[in-house]
């Protein structure tokens, strides 16, 4: 992967590994070819979203329809952990789409937005969003698109079953809670929850700890819902190095 850090990946998530060529749309096209100016007999690399990397050369250098043959292809790796964040839509919206982006950037598997007790917002643009994380896979080089699920309530976040270890960050004082990277276990499977700015309500909190979650800290100062979530994201990364 290190020689693409020079390159541009694109992705497109209907190409497979028995593709022999393949023509992007015009907006993907457009952008090829006028500016990022590539002309027949360039190549590029091509993803999936699901591991694939893909060499091909441009055989049609067409603003409208530009048109690549495969000539490589290869599976990248999985990081050796799986990270589900499960976050409170922030009130304002680029705030979340912030997180998004550098979330990806980091490392993230899965993202779920989840409605609380004390959310000032109930509703996300999630074909926005889904732009912005695939902007970011491509811009970080992964292969492996994060998947990003429809908001769901808080009460049947908790109903659901995960794997491996789950956690809660919130900030009642009065409540024990330690510090994320005291109880990260390497090469898991996460799940985290950050609630609104307004925090957890207690009844929440009172659910998740029911349902064997751990309550944690992100350290001494209070942060906004799209801060702790990247210092969380970015802790199970140091982790799992």
């Amino acid at each position: 992967m290190d020689k693409l850090k020079s390159m541009n990946l694109f992705f497109n998530p209907d190409i497979t590994d028995q593709s022999d060529s393949f023509t992007f749309d015009r907006e993907e096209s457009r952008h090829i070819v006028k500016v990022l100016r590539k002309s027949e007999g360039d190549f590029i690399h091509l993803t999936d979203g699901r591991g694939q990397l893909f060499q091909a050369e441009i055989t049609l250098a067409d603003s409208r329809h530009c048109t690549i043959a495969i000539t490589g292809q290869n599976t990248q790796p999985r990081k050796p952990y799986y990270l589900h964040m499960a976050v409170a839509p922030t009130k304002m919206n680029d705030r979340y789409e912030w997180f998004l982006e550098k979330a990806t950037e980091i490392g993230i598997d899965e993202i779920t937005p989840v409605i609380c007790d004390h959310s000032e917002r109930t509703t996300v643009k999630s074909e926005r969003l889904e732009k912005i994380v695939q902007s970011a896979m491509k811009q970080s080089l992964s292969t492996y698109l994060p998947k990003l699920n429809p908001p769901l309530l808080l009460s049947h976040f908790l109903e659901q079953e995960r794997k491996g270890q789950t956690f809660i960050a919130h900030c009642e004082e009065e409540q024990e809670r330690v510090l994320l990277q005291q109880r990260l276990v390497a090469r898991e499977h996460y799940t985290i929850l950050i609630g609104p700015e307004g925090d957890f309500s207690l009844e929440e909190i009172e659910k998740a700890l029911h349902k064997r979650y751990i309550p944690i800290s992100l350290g001494n100062t209070r942060l906004r819902t799209e801060t702790a979530a990247v210092v969380a994201c970015h802790t199970a990364a140091l982790v799992n190095q």
